[in-house]
């Protein structure tokens, strides 16, 4: 299994948290569910973190069979869509997002 993580980096605009979150969970959550292959949506928004560690209000976690379902999935029209909502959301986000892709372990 493959997983695709997207970490936000940053700041949701002060007294925008909830309007960020419903945001993700009407808008975005839906579009990231019908990606070609996934086959699991996790979605993480951020209650606390360590002392001097980065803000990362919110993850996204998308897990696929295979590197060629990800490829599939990241090929996609539904992501091209959802990159234009998502820059939407960032006129209430100060950062950036970074992906990382991932191998599960077999346990």
């Amino acid at each position: 299994m493959i997983v695709r993580q997207a970490f936000f980096e940053g700041r949701i605009h002060a007294g925008r948290e909830a309007e960020f979150r419903t945001f993700v969970e009407q808008r975005l959550i839906p579009m990231w569910r019908t990606f070609p292959g996934v086959r699991d949506v996790r979605v993480m928004f951020a209650t606390g973190r360590d002392d001097g560690a980065p803000a990362f209000p919110l993850s996204l976690a998308m897990v696929f069979a295979d590197d060629a379902a990800l490829q599939r999935a990241l090929d996609a029209p539904i992501r091209c869509e959802s990159r234009v909502v998502t820059t939407e959301l960032m006129k209430m986000f100060d950062g950036y997002i970074h992906h990382h892709v991932f191998k599960l372990a077999d346990a």
